[in-house]
């Protein structure tokens, strides 16, 4: 029985897509390392030192651990820049149609993502106060695919595996919410992931709240 959501941020309720491809290409340009939108789609659900390591594939010297801390905290000074403009138009299509329809039916809401920014996000859209919990990537320390960020969530909610629907963008991220023992919605980029559960383009595309009934009323 689905007693709970467990959202990932960007890219299922909010974008800041645009700020982190241009925080990255920012960055990637001053070293001199070729970056670009293919590029930037392999970074979906992926760490900030691990989307680091897949830019430096490109890159023609080696660097350092010191370095790599170095490069890893100039680009989230840029992105840190530009969420500071974000606001509710960042909010995606049938976010907050779904939160409310969750909320009114009694299923508890919680956030799941590796992103560390996630709480200044979340206050910079207005949406902080609709969840029960929230676990991000200050609070971990294996990012998706491990699902690390899901058990946090699931533990804080002091609730079963079992009882969580995770909705997820990334194919790092429907990985790691299946090897939490976790039901997935597929979203975005991740919505033909041949192991989830349910897919949509967008939470506008499905009814989930439904969904979530029926399930129950099948038991």
């Amino acid at each position: 029985m689905i007693k709970a959501v467990i959202f990932d941020l960007d890219g299922v309720l909010v974008t800041t897509d645009d700020c982190h491809y241009r925080a990255w290409k920012r960055m990637a340009d001053e070293e001199g390392i070729p970056f670009d939108r293919k590029i930037n789609n392999r970074l979906r659900g992926v760490s900030r030192m691990g989307s680091l390591e897949i830019i430096l594939e490109k890159a023609l010297k080696l660097y350092s651990a010191q370095e790599k801390t170095a490069l890893a905290e100039r680009k989230n000074a840029y992105y840190v820049d530009l969420i500071s403009h974000l606001g509710q138009e960042a909010i995606l299509p049938g976010a907050m149609a779904t939160l409310h329809a969750l909320r009114t039916k009694g299923v508890f809401l919680a956030i799941g993502s590796s992103s560390k920014n996630t709480p200044t996000i979340l206050k910079q859209v207005g949406i902080s106060d609709m969840f029960d919990a929230v676990a991000d990537g200050n609070q971990i320390i294996n990012s998706k695919p491990a699902p690390d960020v899901f058990l946090l969530a699931a533990e804080k909610l002091n609730l079963p595996p079992s009882a969580y629907l995770v909705v997820e963008d990334a194919d790092a991220g429907v990985e790691a919410a299946l090897k939490a023992g976790m039901l997935v919605l597929a979203v975005g980029a991740a919505k033909e992931h041949p192991r989830a559960h349910l897919h949509a383009e967008t939470l506008e595309d499905i009814d989930l709240p439904g969904w979530i009934e029926r399930q129950q009323f099948s038991l």
